[in-house]
Parts: structure tokens; sequence; C-alpha cells
């Protein structure tokens, strides 16, 4: 089968390799064998070229964390591949005890890129903040692949939705998944928005993938009994925060590691993934797929998208 190798650590756009001749993967016990339909390209799918993601496949492996696949029985699901078998292949293996069906709203490319972004912006906003219907949410990278979740998510869930933004285009895609308000990070202060559009109050929950100087702002613009979710770290910088300043303004912090639910509580996860297929049904939810590739195209997508230069979710198309 055709399929991308990673056989040594750097950059995507010097370490994956597209061959034509990779075998056809094995299922083992509890795995099946799936046709990928459509694969998402995810940041961590560049931080494994880097060897810098906690999960690390022995080299070489095959990249992509995400995809909707078909079964024999030609049943779409959607879910992880099982590692070192990813998605950026003609096929790849799953576990059975892991595989969602892909709800009927959505094509392909926007199943297949429902499953991380979706389940990480539902569980910090419902399971980790506990946001409510009239609370201002804070979402840091809005027009990202997990941020645009989240803005949709926050929407859905009755929040007003604030979304931060580095760049003009990035801010109209932000406002078109309805974000209330947009703030351009390249252009204003955010800090100071923030406080201006809630009349000096702050943010109840703030949604943020990017750490560095984005946690630190939000710090100064958190309200009284705020929550800020930390996600990840897309700016390359892990905060250090001063714990004595979280005491003096009364605000919590709380970290997400979306993947740990598939082993602590993957009822959870199942619970979530009926949600989302539900908020799908009705048009609430709907991934945002600016780009649709060839499967050629899987290396530049992930170079791209691992230097923050996509909008949304970009999809292979084997």
């Amino acid at each position: 089968m055709k399929a991308w190798q990673v056989t040594a650590a750097g950059l995507p756009q010097d370490v994956m390799r597209l061959a034509e001749d990779v075998p056809e993967p094995v299922p083992a016990d509890g795995q099946v064998l799936v046709r990928v339909r459509a694969a998402a390209v995810n940041f961590p799918d560049g931080l494994m070229c880097l060897g810098q993601y906690q999960v690390k496949p022995p080299l070489p492996f095959i990249p992509g964390v995400e995809l909707c696949g078909e079964l024999t029985s030609g049943e779409r699901v959607i879910g992880n591949p099982v590692a070192p078998s990813g998605a950026f292949a003609e096929y790849a293996l799953m576990d059975r005890r892991a595989l969602f069906p892909a709800p009927e709203a959505l094509d392909d490319a926007e199943a297949a890129a429902l499953h991380i972004g979706y389940q990480t912006a539902w569980f910090a906003l419902h399971r980790r903040a506990a946001v409510r219907a009239g609370e201002t949410l804070l979402v840091h990278a809005a027009a990202g692949g997990v941020g645009s979740a989240a803005v949709q998510l926050g929407r859905a869930a009755g929040a007003r939705v604030i979304a931060v933004v580095g760049g003009a285009q990035k801010a109209a895609v932000a406002k078109e998944l309805g974000a209330d308000a947009v703030i351009d990070r390249q252009a204003e202060d955010f800090v100071a928005a923030v406080r201006e559009l809630t009349g000096g109050r702050g943010a109840d929950v703030v949604f943020d993938p990017v750490g560095g100087d984005a946690y630190t702002g939000s710090t100064k613009c958190i309200a009284f009994e705020g929550r800020i979710v930390v996600v990840g770290f897309a700016s390359g910088t892990i905060p250090t925060p001063p714990l004595g300043h979280a005491l003096v303004k009364n605000y919590t912090l709380l970290g997400l590691h979306w993947g740990l639910y598939n082993t602590k509580d993957p009822a959870a996860v199942r619970a979530c993934h009926e949600e989302l297929s539900a908020l799908a049904a009705t048009g609430a939810v709907r991934p945002l797929v600016s780009e649709r590739l060839p499967l050629a195209g899987a290396a530049d997508a992930v170079q791209r998208v691992l230097t923050g230069k996509t909008t949304g979710r970009v999809v292979i198309l084997p």
C-alpha cells in the first residue's frame, strides 16, 4: 500500500517519506483493518515527527493520529489508529473497543476531523471547566483545529465567545465560526480588549491551547472564580505560573490531557461522541475543513499545521 513513513526525528518536511510498497498492516487480537477514507492533520502529528510528543512510536512509523475509515462491512467509523499504523496511508489498524460510528450528517473529511479536536474541546469546557450558559468564554487560537471546535461548542453551550486569533484572515474565520467577538492579537492587546468587552469583569472560562504569552495574558483578564483550562503549548513555551496569583485573584487552573480518558474513563469518551453526533445532526457543530488534499500532500500539510499557517482543519484523502 501507499503510506507515509517517518524514519528519523526532525521537521515533517524533512523526515516524512511517501512509499508505495509498504506492507499492509495485519490486525492483532482486538484490532480491525480499515480502509482510510480521510485523515485529519493534527498538531501532535508534527510533534511526533520531531520526537517531542508524549507518545513516541518506534521508528519507522506511519504518522497520522485521526481518521475516518471504512470497515469490510462498509460501515464508516472514526477514531485513532493503533501506532505504528498511522492514518496517512491507504489502510490502518484500529482498536475494536475504540471505534465510533461516523455521524451521518458529516462527510468523510468532516467526520475525520470530529474526534480529537471536538472531544478535547468538549471535555475542556464541560468536564473540566463546567461552562454555563451566559458565561464569557475566551478561546485562544480560535481559528485553529481545536480552537474552532471550542468556539462552536461554546456557542452550543450558550456561552458568549470571545475569540483570539493572529491575523486578519484568521479573524474572518473565527467570525464565520460564530464567535461573538474577535480579537486580532497582532493588531491589539487582547487583555485590554477582553476587559473592555466584559466591562472590566474578565472571562469566566479560558480555553488555552497556546501557553506562553496567551496564558500569562489570560491571568490578567480572568474573572472572579474564573477557570483557565490548559490544553496545550502550541507557542512552544510552557508557563511556570506563580500560584500566589491564582490565590489572590481567586481563579482555578485546570489541566486537560484528553488522551487519558481513553484508558481512565472510556465510557465518558463514548458518551461525549454521542453528544457530538447529536450536535452535528442539528448543525450546531460542523468541523471547518479548510483544505482537502491527496495523500501526496500530507508532509506539507503537517509542516504547515505545526507552524500555525493553516485555519480550521486540513484533511488528507488517500
